[in-house]
């Protein structure tokens, strides 16, 4: 597993400040998921928010839809 700076992704901080910035809590974030076929459970969620855990391409394309994460966010953390 190909690790960034000691992390398995680089979108958890972005992932974090998104969900703060829609003031949802981790539950609630996974219940939104679940709308778009993404199972993911807080757990995870903080998992993925400490970059502990891989995110699978439909799981970021869930996360995007339901953060209103846009492509050039994304493209800026590769970059």
């Amino acid at each position: 597993m190909k690790k960034y700076n000691n992390q398995s992704n680089v979108i958890g901080d972005l992932i974090y400040k998104c969900r703060k910035n829609k003031d949802l809590s981790k539950v609630e974030l996974s219940r939104q998921l679940q709308l778009h076929a993404v199972y993911l459970d807080s757990t995870e969620i903080k998992r993925i928010e400490t970059g502990k855990m891989i995110v699978k391409d439909f799981e970021l394309i869930g996360l995007c839809k339901v953060l209103d994460i846009n492509y050039n966010d994304l493209k800026n953390l590769i970059e």
